[in-house]
């Protein structure tokens, strides 16, 4: 499957997965928040909430809460390891990141209708080397991203259900969130809204 170069370092590829393949892939995300439920993250400092809401599966989960960012190898209310990550999720890591080692972390976000993802960097990882790569599934999204600064001009894509995103290289650090919905433009979740799973290497290969 080949790519559309974004810009240099950020690939994109539509339609990477099927409609089959995106219902396995949400039948393996129920069994996942069944074990380590969907929370409502906080921002350091001042505590307000995401507008999303979110979970992990692997041995490292991403949280956000007063005390900071950071990754961990435990559910932060219920105090339980992260489940293991579907060997579908592992399958796309290898098919799309070129990189030798598995993936750390999956975070794994859901927006309903009206939530959003300002923009940011991914850099709380010590593996720079490794890409970050982004599966969609559900309503598509307004995917915005720009440069390695804050003022650098942005562009955007539409992010369909079945879609996934790779930022390495000259991209793996560059700034980039999630605009807005489109509500109802899939009937994948029955209840709407979307779901992105993120791949991450956290710690240096050894």
């Amino acid at each position: 499957m080949s790519p559309i170069t974004l810009s240099p370092g950020l690939a994109y590829y539509p339609d990477y997965l099927d409609r089959p393949a995106q219902e396995r892939l949400l039948s393996s995300l129920r069994e996942i928040t069944r074990q380590a439920p969907l929370y409502t993250p906080r921002m350091p400092r001042t505590g307000k909430p995401f507008s999303v809401r979110m979970t992990n599966c692997g041995p490292l989960g991403w949280v956000s809460d007063v005390e900071g960012y950071r990754y961990q190898p435990t559910h932060p209310e219920t105090g339980k390891p992260w489940p293991a990550m579907p060997d579908q999720v592992l399958r796309a890591w290898e098919e799309l990141s070129d990189y030798p080692h598995p993936p750390d972390a999956c975070l794994i976000n859901f927006y309903e209708p009206t939530a959003r993802m300002g923009m940011h960097q991914d850099k709380d990882e010590e593996e720079f080397a490794a890409p970050v790569v982004s599966l969609s599934l559900g309503d598509t999204a307004l995917f915005r991203y720009g440069g390695l600064e804050r003022k650098d001009p942005t562009r955007s894509i539409k992010l369909r259900s079945g879609d996934a995103i790779v930022f390495g290289g000259p991209a793996r650090l560059i700034y980039h969130g999630i605009d807005r919905l489109n509500a109802g433009s899939s009937d994948l979740l029955p209840q709407g809204g979307r779901l992105s799973l993120t791949l991450r290497k956290v710690e240096k290969a050894i």
